[in-house]
């Protein structure tokens, strides 16, 4: 087998590719491009059927060690199987299954993604990094400073998952009043010197645009030894792939199968765009948003305008607030090719009149026959609906961010899911064959929606009991990359 090495989205100089490890503590490539595999890993039927007996036999983590190594060369096996044991073991995770399926009456079938300790879907990647990141700097004898984004969960994962790692000092930032009050209790009562919540006047995509111009800033980079847990870092997309294939096999008897994935930042289902490519057979990718929908307009159109912080609207599914996708960049490169002076005209020179069209174009026009991607968007009163409507058909309560993924599932599928009971519709069914709806979330990080869904307060894990109550760590910051530096500086 070749050796795995890495390359970024934005190199025209065809530089030499770069193990994992040096990647995993850079984040950012250099020339502000997302690093990804020189070549994808092809997995053939009769891996996937010996895995279907592994993930029975001997679960999660087994089955995330036969994946990871696919991509992983500089780590010893031995040593990767540890670092993947510890990562899912059955003390972090509250369902010995990790990722444990179940249909629903309408026919869609969801994989839990939120058994983790911050309740959220990103645990299945934190986790990991955690772990890899402890044991590399052991191994190299260095330390990290963290600097990330979130709007939303990612901060609780990460910094649930980094603290008390030796040599991880984490600075994560947030959009000033545009999270929960249960997600800001979960990261700003976290009390412990080496993370620092910095709450930034802005939205999202202003908190992950100071996290990138950090990057790209090379002396202060390699002075405060930057790195990134953001979904920019591969590992992250790198973990994510496992859960797809986990479903995959326990859902599907070997024919094609689809995702419907709620979308912000474009991650979690760039992880799934990676596992069809590596040959999970995947039929549909359904990339579901919330009103904030420029994922949605671009694979309806071929069309990418980013918007600005007046046009990001806050929703009642807040993670997916977010106009500018780090993770698009990876699905680009693939759309045309891998060519990198494409991707860099696309995404330098273009984004600075904030938007470009690949509409009408031969990439573009193929994608779906290639890529398999569809798209839909959902409202409030959508999330509501499907809340209540599955609450009183199943019992379940599905988070906001699920329930968007649920609504354009059901609409693409021609409102009715393969199997559903007492669901009519006459939309166009685009998505034949089963459908896995990715669940994010627990929906008590979102009571306020639920209570006005379905008129009751969401079930509270113990874990989380008074966290509101708690004191609050947390630092406020205009939406400056300077006052950032300082703070770094003042607090490293």
């Amino acid at each position: 087998m070749a050796p795995m090495r890495y390359v970024s989205t934005r190199d025209t100089q065809g530089l030499p590719g770069k193990q994992f490890c040096d990647i995993l503590l850079e984040g950012l490539a250099a020339d502000g491009g997302l690093y990804l595999p020189e070549t994808y890993p092809t997995v053939s039927p009769e891996t996937l059927d010996q895995w279907r007996t592994l993930l029975t036999d001997e679960g999660y983590a087994a089955l995330a060690f036969e994946v990871i190594r696919l991509f992983v060369d500089d780590i010893p096996d031995d040593d990767l199987r540890g670092i993947i044991t510890r990562a899912y073991s059955p003390a972090k995770f509250s369902d010995p299954a990790v990722v444990p399926v179940t249909q629903l009456s309408d026919g869609l079938w969801l994989a839990h993604l939120s058994n983790g300790p911050s309740a959220a879907f990103k645990d299945m990647a934190m986790q990991l990094l955690g772990e890899l990141f402890a044991y590399e700097l052991g191994r190299r004898g260095e330390t990290i400073t963290i600097v990330g984004a979130t709007s939303g969960d990612t901060g609780s994962s990460a910094e649930y998952a980094l603290r008390g790692k030796p040599g991880v000092r984490v600075f994560m930032l947030s959009p000033k009043g545009r999270m929960t009050a249960f997600q800001q209790a979960q990261m700003f009562s976290i009390d412990d010197p080496a993370i620092v919540n910095v709450a930034v006047d802005g939205v999202f995509d202003d908190c992950q645009d100071l996290v990138k111009e950090l990057n790209n800033d090379p002396e202060f980079k390699a002075a405060h030894k930057l790195g990134a847990v953001n979904s920019i870092n591969w590992a992250r997309l790198m973990a994510q792939v496992v859960y797809y294939f986990a479903a995959w096999l326990q859902v599907s008897d070997g024919e094609p199968i689809s995702f419907a994935v709620p979308s912000g930042n474009f991650g979690n289902v760039a992880a799934g765009h990676i596992a069809r490519q590596m040959g999970l057979p995947i039929h549909r990718l359904i990339v579901a948003t919330n009103e904030n929908n420029v994922l949605e307009e671009f694979f309806r159109t071929g069309h990418y305008r980013v918007r600005g912080a007046a046009e990001t609207l806050a929703t009642s599914s807040p993670s997916m607030d977010i106009s500018k996708a780090s993770n698009f960049e990876r699905f680009i490169y693939d759309l045309v090719g891998r060519d990198a002076a494409r991707v860099r005209e696309l995404f330098v020179e273009g984004l600075r009149d904030g938007e470009f069209s690949l509409a009408d174009t031969p990439e573009f026009v193929g994608q779906l026959e290639r890529f398999g991607f569809v798209s839909g968007t959902s409202t409030h009163a959508d999330r509501l609906h499907q809340i209540r409507r599955v609450y009183e058909a199943d019992g379940y309560t599905l988070d906001p961010h699920t329930a968007d993924g649920v609504e354009v599932a059901l609409g693409l599928a021609g409102g009715a899911a393969p199997g559903a009971v007492g669901i009519e519709d006459d939309r166009p069914e685009v998505v034949s064959g089963p459908i896995v709806v990715l669940e994010t979330a627990l929906p008590i990080k979102f009571a306020d929606t639920i209570v006005e869904a379905i008129g009751m307060v969401p079930p509270r894990p113990a874990r989380f009991e008074g966290i509101e109550d708690l004191p609050r760590h947390v630092v406020e910051i205009p939406n400056d990359a300077d006052a950032l530096r300082q703070l770094i500086e003042q607090r490293a």
